[in-house]
């Protein structure tokens, strides 16, 4: 066995990203604090062609040291725009016609990997919340669902940019055919 070469593995460029056919899902960061873990969910969006992330309140933006650490270059092929409150964001994305879901431990959450998506998901928007205090309590009732990933161990939560990971895979999986 061996590695492929980076040629073998065929990638794209950032012009080709940027003009490639794009999952139609949309990042909403809700006061993500880490600039490492906002570089991550860069990094994350680019391997499944995340068509947008939306950095909320306290979230740092592009170019930043620190979220290229991890992002690697994924802040320049990754659309973004940054909206100084989450509700305002999400209360857009809906007047566009996003269905939105919380990615949060909640009532009648689904529950990913084991509960069924709603059908005819066509354009979502997942919103992650901050590391300590996870999605605003005033943006949850603005969503059409919560989204939980069952965890089986002591805690009760990942952290963001693994939780984002695991979301991200699911959704490319529900609506990535054929990109």
């Amino acid at each position: 066995m061996k590695k492929l070469t980076t040629e073998e593995m065929h990638r794209l460029t950032v012009e080709e990203f940027r003009e490639s056919e794009k999952l139609p899902l949309t990042v909403v960061l809700d006061n993500v604090r880490s600039q490492n873990n906002i570089g991550s969910v860069f990094r994350t969006s680019d391997a499944f062609r995340v068509e947008h992330i939306a950095l909320c309140g306290i979230c740092s933006t592009p170019p930043h040291r620190e979220i290229h650490k991890t992002a690697l270059g994924a802040e320049d092929s990754v659309a973004w725009s940054y909206h100084e409150d989450s509700v305002e964001c999400v209360l857009a994305l809906k007047k566009q016609g996003y269905r939105v879901f919380a990615v949060e431990i909640a009532h009648d959450s689904i529950k990913l990997g084991m509960d069924e998506m709603p059908a005819a998901l066509s354009k979502v928007a997942l919103v992650f919340g901050n590391e300590v205090e996870g999605v605003q309590e005033s943006i949850l009732p603005l969503c059409d669902g919560s989204i939980e990933i069952p965890q089986h161990g002591t805690k009760h939560s990942l952290n963001v940019s693994c939780a984002a990971a695991i979301a991200i895979w699911e959704m490319w999986k529900e609506l990535g055919k054929g990109i």
